[in-house]
């Protein structure tokens, strides 16, 4: 056999034509398979007919061991394809090994006559090669495998192979790097749509163990009630003197027992209207009324106010009309006029009410100790205070502040905090001047869009 056989362009320009064609698919599969192995076996059986390879083989870095894995043959002899699966090469050792380790092709005229290469003259022997051309198979990325040609006949190889060879050691080491691009995208998919799904799962979770805890509230607060209120009544039966003669000691001990019993049925009745709140199952009662009502409602209503604070109310002159509940509109405004009175040691209390286009404005402003501005949304959170250790200087449930912005917001408003540490708070309740009941939804969506 001669070294004719190596030479790239045929002496007739029908093989060469075919040449080229084939050349062509090649560059086609490399563009659009998504496994390297299948194009790898595809040029292969394409290009070593076409440099006179009896075999070729394809080798890829195993992870980040210092081993290739085998990853194609072309006509490996038949007895030998059981081991395929087990062959390793290891980097820096024999033809492919050093042409992966030292970025630069290989190539072997002669294994026979080559000193070096002794412990190959077997190998060679037993397969029927002589001659050896490894390529590395690199990318800017570095070093992905090598390719390795094997020739029956020695001899060195051409310049018009060698160049198909490079062309075709680029393509595949570009169509490596291209699919392990998508089965790493593959990856990053599965790992987002399983943290997706588990998103999911931990949202309806939540929302089962929040609906769980607004239905123990609602029922232990019923559970409650009941008992309390058996209680109050007994209370007034002995004010009253039914069950006996009352001293004027055992009266005001009866006065206070009354006093923290009231707070306390008051305190249980704010948790029954939240969880139903949240529940969505609140009525509303909208009626036409004076925008003075509710605030007048409210100053009535609320107790706590220190002497040395002083109030100061400011409101139109004239009758201004509202349509929206006025109760639950009281109870917001008490709850925001309460917490004023908590926080406010001294000083003065503000709270007027005026409209302003088609909404009603009541405002609250104090001049307490305020609230830092990242805690302005807090604040609005259940069973939440500014301070809320142990040993916090002011007592209180922290549901007065969530309760008012529920109850605003199922009345179609808002309310709105300015506040900082020192210089008192100013909470702004903007309502409609009509309500409108709000359309309801077939369904409620996910606040996030599962991939």
């Amino acid at each position: 056999m001669t070294n004719e056989r190596l030479r790239l362009v045929p002496d007739n320009s029908e093989s060469g034509l075919r040449e080229l064609i084939a050349i062509r698919e090649i560059v086609h599969a490399f563009l659009t398979a998504d496994r390297p192995e299948e194009v790898f076996q595809f040029a292969l059986d394409r290009v070593s007919p076409l440099v006179g390879a009896s075999f070729a083989c394809v080798y890829l870095v195993d992870g980040a061991s210092e081993l290739m894995r085998l990853a194609a043959v072309h006509n490996w002899p038949e007895r030998f394809a059981p081991f395929l699966g087990e062959m390793r090469v290891r980097l820096g050792f024999g033809p492919s090994g050093e042409a992966a380790a030292e970025r630069r092709v290989i190539e072997v005229p002669d294994v026979m006559a080559d000193p070096s290469l002794e412990d190959w003259a077997e190998v060679a022997h037993e397969l029927g090669f002589r001659a050896i051309a490894a390529l590395p198979l690199q990318t800017g990325d570095g070093v992905l495998g090598a390719v390795a040609f094997y020739f029956e006949a020695a001899g060195a190889i051409t310049a018009e192979t060698r160049s198909l060879l490079r062309m075709v050691a680029d393509q595949m080491a570009a169509t490596a790097q291209k699919a392990r691009l998508i089965e790493d995208l593959r990856r990053a998919n599965a790992a987002l749509t399983e943290s997706n799904a588990e998103l999911e799962r931990q949202f309806v979770a939540l929302l089962e163990a929040r609906r769980v805890k607004d239905e123990f509230l609602a029922n232990i607060s019923h559970e409650l009630r009941t008992p309390l209120t058996a209680v109050m009544g007994y209370l007034a039966l002995m004010d009253e003197g039914l069950a006996g003669p009352v001293t004027a000691e055992q009266r005001r001990t009866l006065a206070q027992v009354k006093t923290s019993s009231q707070h306390l049925l008051d305190l249980i009745g704010d948790l029954l209207e939240l969880t139903t709140l949240k529940r969505g199952g609140l009525e509303i009662t909208a009626a036409s009324f004076d925008v003075r009502d509710p605030l007048h409602d409210a100053l009535a209503t609320t107790r706590g106010r220190s002497d040395s604070v002083a109030l100061r109310v400011r409101e139109p002159e004239q009758p201004l009309f509202m349509v929206s509940d006025r109760r639950k509109i009281c109870k917001m405004l008490v709850a925001l006029l309460s917490n004023a009175y908590k926080f406010t040691t001294s000083g003065e209390i503000r709270l007027s009410v005026s409209v302003i286009d088609d909404h009603v404005v009541y405002r609250v402003e104090d001049t307490g100790i305020g609230i830092p501005e990242e805690m302005h949304q807090q604040v609005f959170d259940e069973f939440r205070q500014v301070d809320g250790s142990t040993t916090r200087k002011y007592g209180g449930s922290g549901l007065g502040l969530s309760l008012a912005r529920r109850l605003a917001r199922v009345l179609g408003g808002e309310i709105y905090v300015d506040s900082a540490p020192g210089h008192g708070s100013t909470f702004r309740v903007e309502l409609p001047l009509v309500y409108r009941e709000p359309e309801r939804l077939s369904h409620s969506p996910l606040p996030f869009a599962l991939g």
